[in-house]
């Protein structure tokens, strides 16, 4: 019995870490950010049909979210002693918390290399969400549906699969905005 236990071990950490790589997925690209690109893009696209207010603001919207997916990399939080969650911006000198004090040491949540490799990926697969995005392209790129219709289909998985093997590999410990973190986490 021990040897069957032993040699499912690797299956159960190959497994734990692609849930793991798709759970940093999900926090990385905040499904708040894309619900919002998802409900507005449609309107203010006016499904694919656009003038130009529509192709301005559409830009605005893909912009502002785009910012918001890359900003939510550099946020963190932790469950303080009494029980509340304080969110902060990491920096280079530790945690910057939004309101009150911090009752740990919030230079253990300094800004890390991982944070830009996250930050990017991120945006990355945003990017390819809000750009290939049909009424994205019937309103910017027309032609471009019609023609290359082979890469509309491939590039967002293909996107998608490279950003989850690197957050499979380089796993995020920040508990960003709208992710509060477990009593047992620490940074």
């Amino acid at each position: 019995m021990a040897n069957s236990n032993t040699s499912s071990s690797p299956n159960s950490s190959i497994s734990g870490k692609t849930l793991s790589g798709f759970g940093n997925l999900v926090k990385l690209l905040p499904t708040g950010t894309v619900f919002i690109f998802q409900f507005l893009n449609p309107v203010l696209t006016n499904t694919g049909q656009c003038s130009l207010a529509n192709k301005v603001l559409t830009s605005i919207l893909i912009a502002l979210c785009g910012i918001a997916c890359a900003f939510s990399c550099f946020t963190d939080s932790y469950k303080g002693g009494d029980g509340s969650v304080q969110y902060g911006i990491v920096t280079v000198n530790g945690l910057w918390l939004f309101s009150g004090s911090g009752t740990v040491d919030l230079s253990s949540y300094k800004l890390r290399v991982g944070d830009f490799v996250h930050a990017f990926f991120a945006l990355n697969v945003f990017a390819a969400l809000s750009l290939l995005d049909t009424d994205t392209v019937r309103c910017f790129y027309p032609s471009f549906e019609s023609t290359d219709k082979t890469l509309l289909v491939t590039l967002p998985p293909v996107i998608g699969v490279i950003s989850g093997t690197v957050f499979m590999a380089f796993p995020n410990s920040r508990h960003g905005l709208g992710y509060p973190p477990s009593s047992s986490d620490s940074s």
